[in-house]
């Protein structure tokens, strides 16, 4: 959930600027200036809960590491993002973390970073559009999350040779919607059932989403053994409905992602049976020290699940049920 900061300061897209004195004298890839070697967060945020967590767990590792924050409001427009970050960079900042309001303007937001390294996080560019320690992502493997659901799904079920799902997803184009989806089908299909997938759309990762989808879902006689959702908030969005009408969630088994603490809950009380947690603490360090190492002119090796082409720094997911929903509360 997010706190009052969060509230505060962050709509739909911000910018932050963050003052590292270690980076002051940085080398050529993201040297610091009379700036101070500021670093620009420029941040999109659709009232997700997980974007929420991952923007408060920038806030507090930053603190941690002696960074001074400085956050501003810009709305949800493309334009305004580059244009933030092209004044960044004639003012000398040292490096970008970007959440683009849309992953397929990178490559604009990497000319207007002109010498600057840019982090993208949370909406993934193409592999063709990230350069080898200058333009590199850091987040959760997403196909990871769906094959996991799928997983769970299919051993939940009993190994069928057939199953009718429903899967919710969440932003149309958003690498995480895209790979997620493609991933829980895949893993089934990969055990030899045939997969009759009933009802499927686009919840935009709301709980208010999932619920109208599954009124649509009751309305065209969808028939499903399971739920299958991108997110954790749309899964609880399902849970609701199906306390509404009738349907018990014990029975019928309804997944999400980002083990966020009211998924969390709605699996110790017995509701949704399955979440994979997405570590917003832990991307939000990886992309901190990913955006310092680089602005110093240093290889991305150093920072803790960097690939070695230098492109990517992956924090893992971990499987979350009711065995061990405790442990991440």
């Amino acid at each position: 959930m997010k706190n009052s900061f969060f509230k505060k300061f962050i709509s739909a897209l911000c910018v932050t600027t963050l003052t590292v004195g270690m980076l002051t004298g940085c080398g050529s890839s993201g040297s610091a200036s009379s700036s101070g070697g500021k670093v620009l967060i420029a941040y999109t945020d659709t009232e997700d809960t997980f974007r929420g967590a991952l923007a408060d767990g920038i806030t507090e590792q930053a603190k941690e590491l002696g960074v001074d924050i400085d956050m501003q409001q810009t709305g949800d427009s493309v334009a305004d993002q580059i244009k933030l970050i092209e004044k960044a960079s004639e003012d000398g900042y040292s490096g970008v973390i970007c959440c683009a309001a849309d992953a397929a303007t990178a490559h604009q937001i990497e000319l207007a970073a002109g010498d600057m390294p840019v982090v993208f996080i949370n909406a993934q560019p193409e592999e063709d559009q990230l350069k080898s320690n200058k333009y590199i992502y850091v987040g959760s493997p997403e196909e990871d999350a769906g094959r996991y659901e799928g997983e769970y799904v299919y051993n939940k079920l009993g190994k069928p040779s057939e199953m009718n799902l429903i899967i919710l997803k969440g932003e149309k184009g958003h690498s995480a919607t895209i790979a997620r989806t493609a991933a829980a089908k895949n893993y089934i299909k990969d055990q030899g059932c045939k997969v009759n997938v009933t009802f499927s759309d686009f919840a935009n990762w709301t709980p208010e989403g999932a619920y109208q989808m599954m009124d649509m879902a009751k309305k065209v006689g969808a028939k499903y053994d399971a739920v299958i959702c991108n997110n954790d908030s749309m899964a609880v969005g399902v849970i609701n409905w199906m306390k509404d009408n009738g349907v018990d969630p014990k029975q019928v088994p309804v997944c999400g992602v980002d083990a966020t603490a009211e998924g969390c809950q709605s699996i110790l009380d017995g509701q949704m049976q399955f979440t994979c947690q997405q570590n917003a603490a832990g991307q939000a360090k990886a992309a901190l020290e990913a955006v310092k190492t680089l602005a110093s002119g240093k290889r991305l090796d150093s920072v803790k699940g960097a690939t070695g082409d230098g492109k990517y720094v992956w924090v893992p997911f971990n499987k979350v049920e009711a065995s061990n929903v405790k442990d991440f509360m």
